[in-house]
């Protein structure tokens, strides 16, 4: 069974920093591409960032370019994401989520298998 579980949220100033993980098991993630989605209260979830597992290829929202870095463990298959910079707009419920269709270039939640429980990251200004 597919677990991915998040950790690392929390309440953060504005232009703090907080790092999110993502621990995955229950299957071999190798041609899988892992995402990052946000969702704020009343918005639809939307995409942030995305990783393969393979290669490490990497495509990025244009709100968080600059700012947040994804990154992967094979040994421990678990992503991280970095989120330097916080801004108020940034606070959302974040998940996790892997899809078989190992491209960096998923951008849409239907294009996920797999889904974590998600973890709160709110930013005070």
């Amino acid at each position: 069974q597919v677990q991915l579980v998040e950790s690392g949220g929390g309440l953060v100033q504005a232009g703090g920093s907080l790092r999110l993980s993502c621990a995955a098991s229950g299957r071999t993630f190798s041609n899988y591409a892992m995402g990052w989605f946000r969702q704020a209260p009343g918005k639809e979830r939307e995409f942030v960032v995305a990783i393969t597992w393979s290669s490490g290829s990497t495509y990025y929202a244009d709100s968080v370019k600059g700012r947040f870095t994804i990154s992967r463990d094979n040994a421990k298959n678990t992503v991280y994401l970095q989120m330097n910079s916080l801004k108020a707009e940034d606070t959302a419920v974040y998940y996790c989520a892997a899809s078989r269709y190992g491209s960096s270039w998923n951008l849409t939640p239907d294009e996920y298998h797999y889904w974590g429980q998600g973890t709160q990251v709110t930013v005070s200004s």
